[in-house]
């Protein structure tokens, strides 16, 4: 969804994923799967370390590194009222990594706790 992030991020986000199904469209014929996974917002250390990006926007913000990660739920509009932990992510992967997602071919998962409104 092309809405307040940096020119060139939305398109290569969107180009992503239609080269993931165009990819799939061709491979999968040979037993090879092709999804991608979107994760919103995640509790990394990228965001949840004092000193590093996370740290930086607040700064920037002029509020506390607390504030802001205490704030992110409401200001990203998660209907989960959370954000999503990097271990969620991960068994997403796992999950599509495994045979029980064998006919799961060029799709986008979004794992971002409700964030977008529309697909």
């Amino acid at each position: 969804m092309p809405a307040g992030s940096p020119v060139g991020y939305a398109e290569a986000k969107a180009a992503l994923n239609q080269l993931s199904k165009r990819l799939s469209e061709e491979l999968a014929p040979r037993g090879v799967r092709v999804n991608t996974v979107s994760p919103g917002f995640v509790s990394s250390p990228l965001w949840t370390e004092p000193k590093g990006f996370g740290g930086k926007v607040a700064d920037a913000y002029g509020v506390s590194h607390s504030d802001l990660l205490a704030n992110i739920p409401a200001q990203f509009g998660l209907a989960s009222g959370r954000v999503t932990t990097p271990e969620e992510v991960a068994d997403l992967v796992a999950f599509l990594l495994s045979e029980r997602a064998a006919n799961i071919h060029g799709a986008d998962h979004v794992i971002d706790g409700g964030t977008l409104k529309a697909g």
